[in-house]
C-alpha cells in the first residue's frame, strides 16, 4: 500500500461517482450549453451526501467553476458590443476547462482537488 494512498469507504466510492459524472455533464456543458447546467444542479443535489468524504472539495470546486463561470460569462455578454467582453468570455471558457480537467485528473488519481 502507497504512503499517499487514501482508504476508500463506500462513502468515498458514491461521491467519488458522484463527482465523476458532474465532471462528465460540466465539460460536455462547455461544448452544449444545457449540460452545463445539469452539472450544476447534479452537484448541488449530491454535494450534501459527499460531506465528510475525501472528495467533498471536488464537489466545492465543482459549484464555485458554475458560479464564478456564470458571473463573468454575464459579464463578459454585457460587454460582448466591445472587444473585451469576447476576451472575457475567452478566459471565462479556458479557466473553466483548466478547472474541470484538473478536477477530473486528481478525482480518477483519488485525490482531492486541494492537495494537503
Amino acid at each position: 500500500m502507497d504512503l499517499n494512498e487514501i482508504p476508500m469507504t463506500p462513502h468515498d466510492d458514491q461521491a467519488k461517482r458522484d463527482a465523476l459524472i458532474a465532471y462528465g455533464f460540466m465539460l460536455l456543458g462547455l461544448f452544449t450549453g444545457i449540460f452545463w447546467l445539469v452539472g450544476a444542479v447534479w452537484t448541488m443535489t449530491k454535494s450534501s451526501n459527499a460531506k465528510g468524504s475525501v472528495f467533498y472539495d471536488h464537489f466545492q470546486n465543482i459549484t464555485g467553476v458554475f458560479w464564478w463561470g456564470l458571473i463573468m460569462s454575464v459579464i463578459g455578454f454585457v460587454l460582448a458590443i466591445f472587444f473585451v467582453g469576447y476576451l472575457i468570455l475567452l478566459g471565462v471558457w479556458v479557466w473553466s476547462v483548466f478547472k474541470l480537467i484538473k478536477g477530473a485528473i486528481r478525482l480518477t488519481n483519488d485525490q482531492p482537488y486541494h492537495s494537503s
